[in-house]
């Protein structure tokens, strides 16, 4: 596995004036580790991850599996080994109120679920847009593995994703942050 997926702690921006959804990702020190963009003019969401800016080592691919699905899956595939890691896969209706997805390992079981803090502070945030920042919480079973918590800034983007409480390492990291990747695109979309 690449190295820039052994650490407990990133920040992810969205870069604020471009065409299409560009991310990067940093490590805790602010060293740039990730480097993402969505491809343009697709029907079906495609996110590559890459080491750096120059895009030349591909790490991480990020594909929907349908054109328009309003309970879209996401595969994540780690494009060094084209080995399926696992999948997100949104909660169409309840994502409405509260943005809810669901985490599934490579034979698309579920794993996990992420969702938004609290369904008061959801619908708040669906009025008042980046007034109100939006915090996720990754659990697998009971336990609380991640909390990815988007810092205020009503001008940029700016998502802290913190797997620390995961001392065991069950959630893979891939798969979280192809998580705080996509919650940046669809967030992207809706402002």
């Amino acid at each position: 596995m690449n190295t820039s997926f052994l650490s407990n702690q990133y920040v992810l921006k969205r870069q604020v004036f471009a065409l299409a959804g560009k991310f990067r990702v940093y490590d805790s020190s602010g060293k740039l580790m990730l480097f993402s963009e969505q491809k343009m003019f697709k029907l079906r969401e495609d996110i590559r991850v890459f080491s750096d800016e120059s895009k030349a080592q591909e790490v991480l691919m990020i594909k929907a599996r349908q054109i328009i699905d309003f309970s879209a899956a996401y595969d994540v595939v780690d494009s060094t080994t084209g080995q399926k890691v696992g999948a997100l896969r949104r909660k169409g209706l309840a994502s409405m109120l509260r943005d809810e997805w669901e985490i599934l390992d490579v034979n698309d079981s579920v794993i996990g679920s992420l969702f938004e803090d609290s369904m008061g502070l959801a619908l708040l945030r669906r009025f008042l847009s980046n007034l109100v920042p939006q915090n996720y919480d990754i659990t697998m079973g009971a336990d609380r593995v991640a909390d990815l918590k988007q810092n205020f800034n009503p001008f940029t983007y700016e998502l802290n994703l913190d797997f620390s409480m995961d001392i065991n390492k069950r959630l893979d990291r891939r798969l979280g942050i192809a998580a705080g990747i996509l919650l940046a695109a669809v967030e992207g979309r809706q402002s």
